[in-house]
């Protein structure tokens, strides 16, 4: 599928205002919209929006298809009847620019709870969306909603370490567990469907004012999920739970030892068998909530990195092929031409490329790896192609802002290269580096919001491997003036994002002579 020419900002709904400690689909939401639009933007790039787990990422999540209650708006369940104002009393501490999921948690799964009391005795007129709601998503929602409610039974615990004959789906166990926990599984389909109901009035806002979603597909699913729980045949983990084989990548400068994921891995020669029916449900189920597809990990499609269940470190892996093309064909038979993008970072050889260009899958451009001497040169913009997307920077670095700090001090050849580059030898290399994206062949620009607000390293999202105090950042309004706005609606005007229409020449009156 072709872009066109475009810009936009990466920022994941946790990230945005609000009183009750995590930014959500209410107001707010609306509001980043008609900021988008003021600012001549045309994309919305959030993060995984499925329900998270240990560690509050977006990329590990209790299921590949749900949704996250933490983005539920309260205020919206007020104006639809199922709260009333006195429920939101005493909301957790609100920390304007930092989460702190341990008291949200609590705060919004009580509102939850209270709010399905009050539907099961009103159902506000919304008896026929729900049960429709539920009969379209039959296919996940039903084993989601008993996985949540099994979870919760069993304190958390891992679906691993429940009931043995649950942990077996044996069809007696699930019959009973389904009548014992039916008020509980009825609860998890209704936030699902809660969830659903807003998120998707986001996004028909953004897309009536020329705004689209991309949506992050993480390439692998969590250990702790309805996923593998409900489908042990098509990854690699045996029927008691323990997985007997692992995702992570090889040692490499980054780690002498590789990085163990320990996500499990898929059964390709299962999942062939019925033609990919599970992805094809994954690719046809993200769409419902998004407009265009990044595909994270992208080189796992041509080959991954395969390590014991019993590893230590990363090590002891190996590469194994992987049936990417197939994969994409039969999407492609199945559901058309989708929009997909792919996160082809980190180690990627001909093979990984040969995927990508074959389907005609923009790539990604990250201009901190484009400067310095051992540094990718491919990144530097003279190197792009339209086919691709452009970031100053993603989730798991530093903010464009802190980096060049660092490296002003830490690594002048860094600094001192990216000067040169630009021909910008001021103090505001940000916003160059960013103007320089606008400026590009690259059909998208996605800007994370921190660089667009000039942000240091205390807003960074993510630190990989670290353990806690990540995804926590949140932005204020009181950062963003005019200004901003009209600075990057002159660089979309600028540099034709979306692309100027081109009136065709009148023929010419031409006579014989």
């Amino acid at each position: 599928m072709k872009f066109q020419r475009s810009a936009g900002v990466l920022l994941h709904p946790t990230s945005l205002p609000g009183k009750y400690g995590i930014g959500d689909f209410g107001k707010e939401a609306f509001k980043f919209v008609d900021f988008l639009k003021e600012a001549g933007q045309t994309i919305w790039q959030v993060f995984p929006l499925g329900p998270t787990g240990y560690g509050d990422s977006p990329y590990q999540c209790f299921s590949a298809f749900a949704g996250n209650p933490l983005l539920v708006s309260p205020d919206i369940l007020v104006k639809d009847g199922f709260l009333s104002e006195e429920n939101l009393e005493n909301p957790p501490q609100n920390n304007p620019v930092q989460i702190d999921f341990g008291s949200v948690i609590e705060y919004k799964k009580s509102l939850l709870q209270k709010a399905f009391n009050n539907f099961r005795k009103n159902l506000n007129g919304l008896e026929n969306d729900f049960k429709n709601f539920c009969d379209e998503h039959n296919i996940w929602l039903e084993d989601f909603a008993l996985f949540m409610a099994a979870k919760d039974y069993h304190n958390g615990d891992v679906w691993s370490n429940w009931d043995k004959h649950l942990v077996h789906r044996e069809k007696e166990a699930l019959v009973k567990w389904k009548k014992k926990l039916s008020e509980e599984i009825l609860y998890h389909k209704f936030v699902q469907f809660i969830f659903f109901r807003q998120w998707n009035a986001v996004r028909k806002y953004a897309n009536e004012n020329g705004i689209k979603i991309i949506g992050d597909m993480p390439i692998f699913i969590a250990y702790d999920s309805s996923d593998l729980w409900a489908d042990k045949e098509e990854f690699t983990v045996d029927e008691e739970g323990k997985l007997t084989f692992v995702a992570g990548v090889p040692p490499d400068y980054f780690s002498a030892t590789g990085q163990l994921w320990g996500n499990p891995l898929y059964k390709w020669k299962v999942m062939e068998k019925n033609e990919f029916l599970w992805w094809r449900r994954r690719f046809s189920s993200l769409l419902e909530l998004v407009d265009i597809i990044r595909i994270d990990h992208f080189r796992g499609f041509s080959a991954f990195w395969k390590i014991p269940g019993d590893a230590k470190t990363a090590e002891s892996g190996k590469w194994i092929k992987a049936p990417g093309e197939k994969l994409f064909n039969t999407v492609k038979k199945y559901l058309g031409d989708l929009p997909i993008l792919a996160e082809d970072l980190g180690v990627i050889t001909p093979d990984v490329e040969k995927l990508r260009d074959h389907f005609k899958f923009p790539g990604m451009k990250v201009l901190q790896f484009a400067f310095g001497e051992g540094m990718e040169s491919k990144f530097l913009p003279h190197n792009f192609i339209p086919n691709c997307v452009v970031y100053t920077g993603s989730h798991d670095n530093d903010t464009t802002y802190s980096y060049f700090e660092s490296a002003k001090y830490e690594d002048s050849d860094i600094y001192e290269h990216a000067q040169k580059y630009l021909n910008y030898f001021g103090e505001n290399i940000t916003d160059e580096l960013i103007r320089t994206a606008y400026a590009s062949v690259a059909n998208i620009v996605i800007i994370p919001m921190q660089d667009m607000l000039k942000l240091g390293g205390e807003s960074r999202m993510n630190f990989p491997g670290k353990l806690g105090g990540n995804w926590t950042w949140r932005f204020t309004w009181e950062q963003i003036d005019k200004n901003l706005t009209a600075h990057y609606k002159g660089l979309s005007v600028l540099y034709e994002r979306p692309p100027k229409k081109k009136k065709k020449p009148e023929p010419l009156k031409v006579e014989e002579e």
